[in-house]
């Protein structure tokens, strides 16, 4: 009964997948223009962008905006003009040197020197890896970690992979999870998987996380940031269909994840976390990312 059970997930998705092309296939097109609607309504006159109108441009919105619009097949209005906001930037952190190189990836331009040489002392102090204690805002105690091996890659640049792997492999716990302190959540698993990607960790080292990250997927759609709790968010969703993804494994309910997302969206034409709250960049990055994913956009 157990190996049968996650093929009952497939197939019944299978057949509620049928349905939801009846049901929103002829809006597909629909669907995409009305987010990049809310993209394109939120881009600022600086060339910069912002989730909400009447905001300030910011790296981080900049960079989820583009990355949208790229996701979507959508041009970049008056790219040049982004280009320009995103060159004049003064990055002052790890997190505005990342998505201000990455936006401007998207713009098919250079990554800055200032950037290079930020990223070259980071790496020579050793300052990214070996600390799980981290602010609470932060998403996972591995998010630096895997912001620097990102930018190491785009630039070429080589960092320390044998100690960030031995470090990262060490926060993996009994049930595959990975987090601090032996507790195990999808946030950390996800960044884990996907910086020991980067790391070209063999994924037969991580077969057992393939199990923890299917104890935090729920039938009735997305994910739980730990096993056995009945609450899916975007967010969550986002890590646990990407890290399967990289594991080179898929959601077992397509279906009842894509209603679930569909359900997330605003009348503004973004989505927020849940069905409550309001639309971010971020969160309809990451709906739309699993959207294409499991190809219903």
């Amino acid at each position: 009964m157990g190996v049968r059970l996650p093929e009952t997930g497939q197939f019944a998705s299978k057949t509620i997948l049928q349905s939801n092309a009846k049901k929103y296939g002829s809006a597909h097109s629909a669907l995409s223009e009305r987010i990049i609607g809310y993209i394109v309504d939120r881009r600022n006159n600086d060339g910069g962008y912002a989730f909400a109108q009447g905001l300030d441009s910011n790296a981080q919105d900049t960079y989820y905006g583009l990355a949208v619009l790229n996701l979507l097949n959508s041009p970049f209005p008056d790219a040049q003009e982004t280009v320009k906001w995103l060159r004049g930037f003064e990055p002052d952190s790890i997190y505005s040197h990342y998505y201000i190189s990455k936006a401007l990836t998207l713009c098919n331009e250079r990554i800055g020197d200032r950037t290079e040489r930020f990223l070259s002392s980071v790496i020579n102090s050793r300052r990214y890896f070996g600390n799980v204690d981290v602010y609470v805002e932060v998403a996972s105690e591995f998010e630096f970690t895997l912001m620097v091996l990102e930018l190491a890659s785009l630039l070429k640049m080589t960092p320390q992979a044998k100690d960030v792997k031995k470090w990262l492999l060490e926060n993996k716990n009994e049930d595959g999870g990975f987090g601090a302190h032996k507790h195990s959540n999808i946030n950390s698993t996800y960044y884990a998987v996907a910086a020991l990607s980067l790391l070209k960790v063999d994924r037969e080292e991580l077969s057992s996380t393939v199990n923890f990250i299917r104890k935090c997927e729920l039938p009735h759609g997305g994910f739980s940031v730990i096993p056995r709790t009945g609450q899916p968010y975007i967010e969550y969703t986002y890590y646990g269909a990407t890290a399967l993804g990289t594991l080179g494994d898929n959601c077992r309910f397509p279906a009842q994840t894509i209603d679930f997302l569909l359900k997330c969206q605003k009348g503004n034409g973004g989505f927020a976390r849940s069905d409550l709250g309001i639309s971010t960049f971020e969160n309809t990055f990451q709906a739309v990312s699993i959207l294409r994913r499991l190809d219903f956009l």
